[in-house]
């Protein structure tokens, strides 16, 4: 128990016990006399292409400015990196750069200037974006696409720069869509993808599923539950955060989803990718219709797919559709923005940042943006990247192989980018990544209440919020009281921590007292 106590201490003084430092001061002149060491850490999608761009763009950078040196340290998580940053920051140790998710940053920002605010940085004549002594043709604040942008602002000041952005969208086994009677609509709605879910699940007299001659099928598989929740309420115009971090999470309407999650999850029609596994590995081998899950992860998605996890010989041939994900009013779709950012991290030496914000500005070259966003089914997040005649062209190649111009690939990009005004994003604070959290695992929850048996109804969820509320520390968050059933649990969990609390403590006592009568 003391070591948990002494544990929750360090995390929740962690920020602050690195070094203070003074508010970032951008130079007047870049000092190219010096040499520069910098490190950045990022993160691929376990591809080597993608890794070897990051690379190339270190090397590149470096001819054009010989004295910096970029260091890279490559990651196959964010979590890790959060992780690692919020460690290195009590101990003055964070790198110079790092692609980051603004939630993350909100952490960050617990510490003492430790993160470079980029208002200055972006608009600056000289070293600001495109500015005039910057050395390689570099986009403009102006060409940076303000929906992606908007997401990098805390607290009123840009603290990162997107990188790449990619949202949900729902791949879709057409055929057996339309084996089974339906025809897909422009635009998916919940009503529609749970009433096709629900009909697949019809068998013949040998006990496989009609539609795929299998004995397996899950028609819907969700791979981020926490984005299915926030992009519901979204929809539905409820209530999830308020831009200064006050939970509006634990509503009716999610309760109301939940229940109807519920009766999914327990007809078969309906898992999550936490229970189930990869929705590209059930969709490919016709196991799955609607597979929820990022632009970013679409050249696993489809028969023809460059990138499987599965037996070849476990492959059906299918038509994918990618698709929106669903909507409550399709007169109205909205849906997440997503994608990696970058920020940069002050350091003692003023010339250190700047040299560390002239590749962060590399990184949103042309060159950089159009080569990464090829890799996945990501987009640029500058129109400068978009409109160049390199991607122009990449993009009008779709299906001419299954490799770099994959249809499925192209088609979820072309998506993003014809619907970016469609796409939000949600507010960003600190405790931000603790909701989100909690968010998806109220879904995760839910679907495993329903397989052990449990009835979902108003108790069981009053007794999910309460133990959100306590496992991410959400209780000074909420605009008011909590269900009467939540309110005797947290207490109940509360006066259990008093109870061990105490039980530690006179066992202590009782410790010493035999040790002195000895």
């Amino acid at each position: 128990m003391l070591a948990l106590l002494l544990a929750l201490c360090l995390l929740l003084s962690g920020c602050h016990g690195g070094v203070r430092r003074a508010a970032y001061t951008l130079p007047s002149d870049f000092d190219t006399s010096r040499e520069y060491e910098i490190t950045f850490w990022a993160k691929t999608e376990s591809n080597v292409t993608q890794a070897n761009i990051y690379r190339q763009a270190a090397e590149a950078f470096h001819a054009i400015y010989p004295n910096i040196t970029v260091n890279i340290k490559f990651y196959t998580d964010y979590g890790r990196i959060y992780q690692d940053v919020i460690t290195n920051i009590t101990t003055d140790s964070t790198p110079n750069v790092c692609i980051t998710y603004p939630d993350h940053i909100a952490t960050y920002l617990t510490g003492d200037n430790c993160v470079v605010p980029l208002d200055a940085l972006l608009t600056d004549p000289r070293y600001g974006l495109g500015g005039s002594e910057v050395r390689f043709d570099a986009p403009t604040a102006d060409e940076l696409i303000p929906e992606f942008l908007d997401e990098c602002m805390l607290e009123g000041h840009y603290y990162a720069v997107p990188y790449m952005r990619s949202t949900e969208v729902c791949y879709v086994n057409r055929t057996y869509v339309e084996k089974l009677g339906y025809t897909l609509p422009e635009v998916l709605t919940w009503d529609f993808v749970w009433e096709v879910s629900e009909a697949a699940l019809a068998k013949d007299e040998s006990g496989n599923y009609i539609v795929n001659g299998q004995p397996t099928l899950i028609p819907f598989i969700y791979k981020s539950t926490d984005n299915m929740m926030i992009q519901y309420l979204q929809q539905q115009g409820a209530g999830y955060s308020t831009p200064v971090g006050e939970v509006l999470l634990f509503n009716d309407d999610a309760r109301a989803f939940l229940k109807e999650i519920a009766s999914h999850v327990q007809s078969g029609a309906f898992s999550t990718f936490k229970i189930s596994s990869y929705p590209a590995n059930w969709l490919n081998a016709g196991q799955c219709i609607f597979a929820v899950d990022s632009t970013a992860g679409s050249t696993w998605m489809g028969s023809d797919a460059p990138l499987i996890d599965i037996d070849e010989d476990k492959m059906v041939s299918f038509e994918t559709a990618v698709m929106m994900v669903p909507q409550v009013d399709p007169a109205n779709p909205q849906m997440i923005s997503q994608g990696p950012s970058i920020c940069v991290f002050n350091k003692q030496d003023p010339q250190e940042v700047l040299a560390s914000w002239l590749f962060v500005q590399y990184l949103l070259s042309n060159e950089t943006q159009i080569a990464y966003a090829s890799t996945e089914g990501y987009v640029p997040v500058t129109t400068k990247a978009q409109n160049d005649p390199a991607y122009q062209d990449y993009l009008s190649r779709s299906g001419e192989d299954n490799d770099l111009h994959y249809a499925v690939k192209l088609d979820a990009t072309r998506l993003l980018i014809q619907h970016t005004d469609d796409t939000f994003t949600t507010p960003v604070f600190n405790g931000s990544t603790s909701l989100r959290d909690a968010a998806g695992q109220m879904i995760e929850e839910t679907a495993k209440g329903v397989r052990r048996k449990k009835v979902i109804d108003d108790a069981f969820i009053d007794d999910l919020y309460a133990k959100m509320v306590s496992l991410y520390r959400l209780e000074e968050s909420l605009p008011g009281p909590l269900p009467a059933g939540s309110i005797a649990l947290l207490s109940g969990l509360g006066v259990t921590w008093v109870g061990i609390g105490a039980y530690v403590l006179i066992d202590h006592i009782r410790t010493q007292k035999r040790s002195k009568n000895r």
